[in-house]
């Protein structure tokens, strides 16, 4: 069984990586803080469809708070989603403003709605954690998937990352006869890879969503991370492996039952060379992060020095032993993936 840290640290970001986020336009001015939104009178448990208990609540705040939040609110998704036109403001409400009291960042969800369609959209803030932003920023760069976020001092803004959550796919959706179990299977040993190439830890089924969309002969699927604090934190290898969390239990068994290991191994080898191209076309941005976390300190001696050393016994590559941040062990582990694309 997975041992995760029960209370994961956080780390600030230190003056070279918040530099690399404005040359990036990562980083900009919000009119609302993380620490303004603690500020509420009360809350309401959430609760699901089936009348389950969510770990959500529904804040409510001062009346004399509440107009200057909720255009503040505003003007944070037109800044993130139209490049700051205030255009649309007009014709948006905040319908609703919830509290996560479960896990490690304690987000809050803001349900944004368009008057004129009864649309609606969410997006979450958090308190700004080095590991997290590292996290979403090698996840923009390294993975298919564009990541929308921001972040202003102590604030983090994240996009909604929309699909169905792995746990509820494994319960709900994993046996439908108009499923490929093949593609699913195909699709978790890719994010199986990626997870670890790129060092993503603690990825089980409630942290990552399944993207399906219909194609004029089948289904497909893709899968996608959604939480990112355990980027590089953790000393043990197999916490970047979501094949070994139970949680993942049934979609390990789905692989192997429809799966061979030449299969495994070159959809395994696939999708490492799409991400040695993915560094090779973003090789000026890699560099300019590559060189913040090469000195930055997002986990301790003795988690580096762990993973360092399974690493090394894992690829037999002494140079893992060696390294003496998590910096360099994920340069190591991009690199290779550089140098065996060239062969």
């Amino acid at each position: 069984m997975q041992s995760i840290s029960r209370k994961k640290i956080f780390f600030p970001l230190n003056p070279a990586f918040r530099k690399y986020l404005k040359l990036y336009e990562r980083e900009v001015k919000l009119p609302v803080s993380y620490e303004e939104l603690k500020y509420y009178d009360y809350g309401i448990p959430l609760y699901d469809k089936a009348g389950k208990d969510t770990l959500w609540e529904s804040v409510l705040y001062p009346q004399s708070m509440t107009p200057s939040l909720h255009a503040g609110l505003k003007r944070i998704y037109s800044i993130m989603k139209a490049g700051g036109d205030q255009a649309a403001e007009e014709h948006l409400h905040i319908e609703r403003i919830d509290y996560c009291t479960f896990g490690n960042s304690h987000p809050f969800r803001i349900k944004i709605v368009n008057n004129y369609n009864e649309v609606y959209d969410y997006f979450y803030i958090k308190i700004a954690d080095a590991s997290r932003i590292y996290g979403l920023e090698l996840e923009h760069i390294l993975s298919p998937y564009w990541m929308n976020f921001l972040v202003d001092g102590n604030t983090l803004v994240e996009e909604h990352i929309a699909g169905v959550p792995g746990d509820q796919f494994a319960k709900d959706y994993l046996n439908r006869p108009e499923f490929n179990p093949r593609r699913i299977a195909k699709e978790f040993v890719k994010f199986n890879e990626r997870c670890f190439v790129r060092l993503l830890g603690d990825m089980r089924s409630y942290n990552f969503i399944f993207d399906i969309t219909p194609d004029f002969d089948d289904v497909q699927f893709r899968i996608r991370a959604i939480d990112f604090d355990q980027q590089f934190y953790e000393g043990k290898k197999t916490l970047y492996m979501p094949q070994f969390f139970k949680e993942n239990r049934v979609f390990v068994e789905l692989a192997m039952k429809h799966l061979n290991a030449e299969v495994v191994k070159q959809y395994q080898q696939e999708e490492r060379s799409l991400i040695a191209r993915r560094i090779k076309a973003q090789r000026h941005r890699i560099k300019d992060l590559r060189d913040v976390i090469m000195t930055d300190r997002v986990s301790f001696p003795e988690k580096i020095a762990q993973l360092g050393e399974e690493l090394a016994q894992h690829y037999h590559d002494p140079v893992f032993a060696r390294c003496s941040t998590m910096g360099e062990i994920i340069e190591r582990s991009l690199k290779r993936l550089l140098v065996s694309s060239l062969r």
